[in-house]
Formats: structure tokens, sequence, C-alpha cells
């Protein structure tokens, strides 16, 4: 079996489909636009009473359907205007090397998503920094510095024109 079939095999043993009703999907809708409101408001939004809602919200928290709770920061506003997308070669994507590198980049705070990928690159990151120099120095010592890469393509964000992490809850 290749290394492609195993993480797909992995990935789909993993994840059990946790069974949605329309209660619940409009409930994480309303958590999706706004989590901090409290569980009153979202239940008089989606039209329970409120110990329903918090029980259907807690039960979603257990099984890990709302995996955590977070504030989204404007990246401008904090001086972290530069974003780039860079597509990863590992010189030799085995195994061993796929989790060296899963472990390096969890500890780089430059990158806030990873994506192992198919295709002529191994993984897309995307990279945020205060500017282009910031950039070429995450490249140049860090990522460039691994003797795990042997290639990375960088695309720089012009304009963001949609971004959500909201997911298309039908």
């Amino acid at each position: 079996m290749g290394i492609l079939s195993e993480i797909l095999l992995n990935s789909m043993a993993k994840q059990e489909i946790f069974s949605l009703d329309d209660a619940d999907r409009r409930i994480l809708r309303a958590l999706q636009e706004d989590a901090s409101r409290s569980v009153g408001d979202v239940a008089e939004e989606i039209g329970l009473s409120q110990t329903p809602a918090w029980r259907r919200i807690k039960r979603m928290r257990e099984a890990g359907v709302i995996r955590k709770v977070v504030a989204l920061v404007d990246p401008e506003a904090v001086g972290l205007a530069f974003t780039s997308y860079a597509f990863v070669k590992l010189a030799l994507p085995s195994s061993d090397n796929m989790t060296r590198f899963d472990g390096m980049v969890q500890r780089w705070p430059e990158v806030v998503m990873c994506e192992r990928i198919t295709g002529a690159v191994d993984y897309l990151i995307k990279v945020v920094a205060s500017d282009i120099k910031d950039y070429d120095d995450f490249l140049r010592h860090k990522l460039l510095a691994t003797d795990l890469v042997s290639d990375v393509q960088s695309r720089i964000v012009v304009s963001t024109v949609k971004q959500t992490s909201a997911l298309p809850l039908s």
C-alpha cells in the first residue's frame, strides 16, 4: 500500500460522521457567525429554549464537531499585512520525513495553515508575516534551512477577496 493510500485510509478511519439535524445545523451556523454570543441568544435565534440548545452545543463539543472557539484577529490590525502561499516539495517524501516536516510546521508561528496535498508538490502552506523581508527571513532561516525541503514555490497574496472560517452547512 502506498503512502497516499495509507494517509487516506487513516484519515477516513479517524473520522466518524456526526449526524446533524436541522437544529444542530442552525446552531452551528449561528456559532460560526459569532461564537461569543450567549447560549440564550443562540437558542432564541434558532427557535429553541436555552437548555436544549446548551445540551446540543455540549454534545457537539464532546463529539469534536466544535473543536474550539477562537477570536479571529485582523492580520493588518496587528502588523501582519503580508500573506504568501508556499508550495513545498520534500527532498524525499517518505513517511518519516513527512512526520518530521509536520512537527516542524507545528512549531512555526508564521505558518497559519498547512495542507499535505497530492501532485507535483507535497505541501501547501499559508504564511503570514509583517512584510516581504520577514517572509524572506522565514524562507531562508526556517523553511529552506532544513534538509527535508528540496523546492519552494511562493505565491504572494495581492488582495483577499473572500476569507471565512464558516463551513457551508446546508
